[in-house]
């Protein structure tokens, strides 16, 4: 009975999985075709159309600017989220269940909605679009994330390691530095990663608020598609999924992932 469960199981659990791959799959095969236009299966294998994107430099800067300004966003995140997270955690003050509660509720404000009130706040600023008010754009993503992820870590910090070592004269600087922040680093890990990844992706925040001249790798393959559908953005597409997977391998390599979200704890 229990050899009969376990491979339903597994053969429900490898169906989930598929469903989930197939689109990727499919995108990673169709770049291959040896068509002018998408087709699935691939009518033949060629990398021609990995070739061209180095030949269309409107792709090759939209990388290049996706890839700042997540990188950018993950820092700034990563750090905004420490210092809010042992602020809301660790010291009382007015408003902090307030701020608690908006982090919280921050993940359930559509994005559309919030490209929108950007759109309107920065023009009421005079703010320009530039790679600043897009980093600021996505900060608004990425800010809830390292937050909540270092509340978590916070809540399941053993704080006699830390009154240990301020106990044996360390200072409260060297307590954070040598005993808090190393205990933390999977949650800082883990917001970093979902920060960068979040920002990369980013189209609908970031609709609103570039322009012709300057566009993210998403919003440039979005307007791609409205005038072409060769299998340049399959390519294109098909990077996006290597550069997303090369960061779960680092991130898997540094920390860990099981470690990072907790479940080799479960075990």
């Amino acid at each position: 009975m229990n050899r009969t469960v376990g491979a339903l199981g597994a053969g429900f659990a490898t169906l989930v999985a598929l469903f989930l791959l197939a689109p990727v799959l499919v995108t990673i095969a169709s770049s291959l075709t040896t068509t002018s236009y998408v087709s699935f299966p691939p009518q033949g294998l060629t990398l021609r159309w990995y070739a061209e994107l180095l030949h269309r430099p409107e792709f090759l800067g939209s990388f290049a600017l996706s890839l700042g300004v997540a990188a950018a966003a993950a820092a700034v995140s990563t750090l905004l989220g420490l210092g809010a997270g042992l602020a809301i955690h660790r010291y009382p003050f007015p408003g902090r269940s307030v701020l608690d509660n908006l982090f919280s509720s921050a993940f359930a404000v559509p994005t559309i909605v919030l490209g929108i009130g950007l759109l309107q706040w920065f023009a009421q600023l005079g703010l320009a679009a530039s790679p600043v008010t897009l980093l600021l754009a996505h900060l608004m993503l990425t800010v809830p994330y390292t937050v909540r992820l270092v509340l978590a870590g916070l809540a399941g910090l053993d704080r006699s390691t830390e009154r240990a070592a301020a106990g044996l004269g360390a200072s409260p600087p060297k307590v954070f530095w040598h005993v808090t922040l190393p205990a933390l680093r999977g949650s800082l890990i883990a917001g970093a990663f979902f920060a960068l990844i979040t920002s990369f992706d980013d189209l609908t925040v970031a609709l609103f608020v570039v322009t012709t001249d300057m566009q993210t790798l998403p919003v440039r393959i979005f307007n791609y598609l409205q005038y072409n559908y060769d299998p340049t953005v399959t390519a294109v597409g098909t990077l996006m999924v290597l550069f997303a997977a090369v960061a779960v391998v680092v991130i898997e390599r540094v920390v860990g992932v099981a470690r990072l979200f907790g479940s080799e704890a479960q075990r």
